[in-house]
């Protein structure tokens, strides 16, 4: 390393790889314990990583994170509840929804609430196969499968009859919504087995009157500027695994790991400064050197499935590699669409689509992907939210805003059976699998995946087998 380039490195003892939620909570949990020498790299020109709001119409509208989950031992709700972000009285708004079919029918409330119940418990028996440790039935491994499986059961002693295909129509719609909720393509990915993994908290999805995005303010409030540095995209990240060769990579020495299989522990790891015994080197895409004695590493699972590779230098453990590539990390995208004046009825809070047709799995794209829509919820009396996932939402993704806000007022007038509602004067979509530095929505426990491989991820790495833990 140069003298110049060694007087414009930056030293710390903790680097933070990301400010959004992960980052900025690893941030508050230093400064707890008395830690300030730390620094946040972070790639966009903005914090919150997928926590991300704009104003549409003097309304704030969340792109991204919309709902606390829970409130019992939610560190988030907790936080929001402190920093006086949570309303204390909570007047629940009417929710009306109506399923229409393509040719304009409504369902009748009486059916729409039998589906519904149906699905939940169907949902629930899928829960019961981790909690209890069932055994599912032969060649039943998803949890699409299972529901299916249930539906078929459910329906196939009616007989056939409009209303029997009217049923089935409410549960493949239902079945979309679960994709958007689960951060999948189809249910068949998810796998039956861990679904009931997850521990779900008490209390409902909470809604702050300011929008999540306003979780950010107590979030930051006790980090001084310096420590945040924006635009900072990571290119590598040096380390060393203990072990018998050694190699140059600049001027960092690192060192090989014996036995790449054996990855049951992770007490390996780290690289050396020239000058002193610091842990880590981090280059920027800039060119930009930093130098710490610990990381921490939150970088979105979608950017870690397409270049954890080319980042980690050298490569991550095999153990971790796996869990990388087993776990899913699936597109759910928005569309707003902004409206001159109100056109449904006052009373509507939500219109859900009940597609006649599912689209084959060889049908182009384009000319199915917006059959993933599953409902347009209002946010406003003259904005409106859809919701799609998978594949078809990064079609989606490929489309100007103005195709989407044309095919979306096709779509509102088939199933209306309304000629005369209007276009949005504004459409506004998501595009989160092409946003280079989350590469995806959320992750999601794909058939063979288990929270043993969230674990592995999450696990550190250390300098030294010695090392106090």
């Amino acid at each position: 390393m140069s003298e110049n380039a060694a007087k414009s490195a930056k030293y710390c003892k903790v680097l933070i790889v990301g400010a959004g939620a992960a980052g900025l909570s690893s941030a508050n949990h230093l400064l707890k314990n008395g830690c300030t020498d730390f620094l946040i790299l972070e790639a966009r020109n903005r914090i919150g990583g997928r926590i991300v709001s704009i104003d549409i119409d003097s309304q704030k509208v969340e792109l991204g994170a919309n709902w606390i989950h829970g409130v019992l031992g939610n560190p988030i709700f907790e936080l929001a509840m402190a920093s006086g972000l949570v309303s204390i009285i909570n007047i629940p708004k009417p929710h009306k929804i109506v399923a229409a079919t393509e040719d304009g029918k409504q369902v009748p409330i009486g059916i729409l609430h039998e589906i519904y119940e149906a699905y939940v418990t169907f949902l629930r028996r899928c829960e019961e196969y981790f909690l209890c440790q069932y055994i599912p039935p032969p060649d039943i491994h998803s949890v699409g499968e299972h529901i299916n499986l249930e539906q078929e059961l459910y329906l196939g002693e009616m007989p056939e009859s409009p209303e029997k295909r009217v049923k089935r129509l409410i549960f493949n719609c239902l079945l979309k919504r679960e994709t958007c909720i689960t951060g999948c393509d189809t249910m068949n990915e998810i796998d039956l087995l861990e679904l009931g993994s997850y521990t779900e908290l008490q209390g409902g999805n909470i809604v702050l009157p300011a929008g999540y995005s306003s979780i950010l303010g107590p979030l930051t409030e006790h980090l001084a500027p310096e420590q945040i540095i924006k635009a900072c995209p990571v290119r590598t990240i040096h380390w060393r695994r203990k072990g018998s060769g050694s190699s140059t990579v600049g001027n960092l020495t690192t060192v090989e790991e014996d036995n790449e299989g054996d990855s049951d522990d992770s007490d390996k790891t780290v690289t050396e400064a020239p000058t002193r015994n610091f842990n880590v080197k981090i280059e920027s895409e800039a060119g930009e050197i930093f130098y710490a004695d610990h990381v921490i590493c939150t970088i979105p699972l979608g950017v870690l499935k397409d270049k954890a590779d080319s980042i980690f230098s050298p490569s991550l453990p095999t153990y971790k590699r796996e869990s990388i590539d087993r776990l899913l990390f699936g597109t759910v995208d928005k569309i707003f669409l902004e409206y001159d004046r109100p056109f449904l009825n006052s009373s509507i809070s939500e219109v859900m689509l009940l597609w006649n047709d599912e689209p084959s799995s060889t049908a182009s794209l384009k000319d199915v992907w917006f059959k993933k829509i599953y409902s347009f919820a209002k946010v406003t009396e003259t904005l409106l939210l859809g919701w799609i996932s998978g594949r078809e939402a990064e079609f989606m993704e490929t489309l100007s805003h103005d195709e989407v806000a044309e095919k979306c007022t096709e779509i509102l007038r088939k199933f209306l059976q309304d000629p005369f509602v209007p276009k949005p004067k504004r459409c506004i979509c998501t595009s989160w699998k092409n946003q280079p530095f989350c590469r995806g929505s959320y992750t999601a426990m794909a058939v063979g995946a288990s929270q043993d491989d969230i674990e592995n991820i999450a696990q550190p790495l250390y300098s030294d087998p010695h090392q106090p833990k």
